[in-house]
């Protein structure tokens, strides 16, 4: 079997510990690689997965963390590997090391678009990889590298459409809101658009899926709101009072912590629909994907990324994006601003028709599915980049 190296750790609860999870998985029996990742495989990286997937995956996990280190001279050493590399770049695409392998890919995920001196910061690799048309066109046009484009995915073994529950009461209308607070994915005016709507509706919840790894990056931020996010006693960002501060009844909003990546199937599945008005996605935005693979209408702003992911009647898209002018010391070429009246006027719509939610909903999963949107096909589609 061939070594072949993600170099990033994986995990169960970030959008690249995920990804390098779901690579890991789909490699881990595969007779021609033994895929090794960039930091030590746990309980905590493995939260979640079933446990046969954990056994059949015991050999390769035992392998990599083997490895650790070997790699950790390398870096230090800053040496070659003989072994294919994908190394993960994200905004400012900047990996500290010098490591190389046989193969060199940096996979770029930025949503930052101030892209000066890329052939010269991009020396070592031998090719880029992206997950968004955007930002492969944004590569292409300042540096002369390769670039391919390979579409991230889902498990349909465990994000599809099925019943609910019925845990939650059945007299409400769902809405769910994910992803790390923070001025790009457009919290603010999920907010703005909720607070509309839940005065129109006294059957509105808003669920949130907003706790991330780093609660430093989201406190503070305001936007368009009039309070900013405040943090708890114990470091936490503190949702209900934000909510609250801003107008919205916290008794309308279900707050949910942390969850590992396999459990979240259950809960996508109670809800009525996922509202996503992000300004910038580098890649096509994996909950609202994960929202759709079970059914489940979303309302996205076809900006950036994630217009490779609108098509065909697949979901409710917000088509009154207006540029993003400034945002910190980024560069926002392509970002898209949501018109928060068209955000309610969507609810609306889903709130008022059954059927409606029904046909985008499985329209959305099927297509997934046509398009080959799944893991199995991300990591094939990698691997031919590796052999």
């Amino acid at each position: 079997m061939k070594p072949a190296l993600l170099n990033w750790p994986i995990a169960a609860t970030s959008g690249w510990g995920i990804v390098g999870l779901n690579l890991f998985l789909n490699w881990a029996n595969d007779s021609e690689l033994a895929p090794l990742v960039g930091g030590p495989i746990g309980p905590n990286e493995m939260a979640g997965v079933d446990p046969l997937r954990v056994l059949a995956s015991r050999e390769a996990i035992l392998r990599s963390n083997a490895f650790q280190q070997d790699l950790q001279r390398a870096r230090s050493g800053s040496r070659a590997l003989a072994m294919p590399i994908v190394e993960g770049l994200g905004n400012g695409l900047y990996f500290p090391d010098g490591l190389r392998g046989t193969r060199t890919i940096g996979r770029c995920i930025f949503e930052d678009t101030r892209l000066s001196g890329l052939d010269t910061k991009l020396a070592k690799y031998d090719s880029l990889l992206c997950a968004s048309h955007w930002n492969a066109e944004l590569l292409r046009a300042n540096c002369a590298k390769p670039v391919d484009v390979i579409f991230e995915g889902i498990d349909p073994s465990l994000f599809h459409p099925a019943p609910k529950s019925g845990v939650l009461p059945k007299d409400r209308f769902y809405v769910f809101s994910g992803g790390k607070v923070e001025f790009r994915k457009g919290h603010d005016l999920t907010l703005l658009a909720f607070r509309e709507f839940s005065r129109r509706h006294d059957d509105a919840v808003l669920v949130t899926f907003w706790h991330s790894p780093w609660p430093q990056l989201s406190i503070g931020f305001r936007g368009k709101l009039e309070a900013p996010l405040g943090q708890t006693a114990d470091g936490r960002i503190d949702v209900k009072t934000w909510v609250a501060r801003n107008g919205i009844d916290p008794a309308k909003v279900i707050e949910l912590g942390p969850v590992p990546n396999a459990i979240m199937p259950p809960i996508l599945r109670e809800m009525d629909c996922a509202l996503a008005p992000s300004r910038a996605e580098a890649c096509t935005n994996l909950l609202v994907k994960e929202a759709m693979a079970c059914g489940i209408p979303v309302i996205v702003a076809p900006n950036t990324g994630v217009i490779d992911l609108v098509a065909d009647g697949n979901c409710v898209p917000l088509m009154r994006q207006q540029p993003v002018r400034d945002f910190d010391q980024w560069g926002t070429d392509g970002w898209g601003e949501s018109d928060v009246e068209e955000m309610v006027e969507a609810l609306e719509r889903l709130y008022s028709d059954s059927a409606l939610r029904k046909t985008i909903g499985a329209r959305g999963s099927e297509w997934l599915i046509e398009n080959g949107r799944t893991w199995q096909n991300h990591a094939q589609q990698v691997k031919s980049l590796l052999m």
